[in-house]
């Protein structure tokens, strides 16, 4: 097989290998091999959370998007809250 790469990726890849002491084919098939496998994993988190979403939907586990968007806001203010704390621990609450 011969994959075409434009320029930069290629001075990246060479680049890599160099700094990794290793030949340029067998770091592209590492990079090429981990991208497909994390696409894959990937996707499959997606589908098994939107199964989930769907099953707990069908149970009628659901909440109205203001009470999920009020809930985020308050757990991004309280890491706020906490990361602005002496020492960045919470109190205990």
């Amino acid at each position: 097989m011969t994959v075409t790469l434009s320029p930069e990726t290629e001075a990246k890849l060479r680049e890599r290998a160099e700094r990794e002491g290793r030949d340029v084919s067998l770091v592209a098939d590492a990079l090429i091999s981990a991208a497909l496998e994390w696409e894959a994993l990937d996707r499959e988190e997606a589908l098994a959370g939107i199964r989930r979403g769907l099953e707990a939907s069908a149970a009628g586990r659901v909440r109205s998007a203001r009470d999920v968007f009020a809930d985020m806001r308050a757990r991004i203010l309280h890491v706020r809250h906490v990361a602005q704390a002496p020492g960045g621990e919470p109190s205990g609450g």
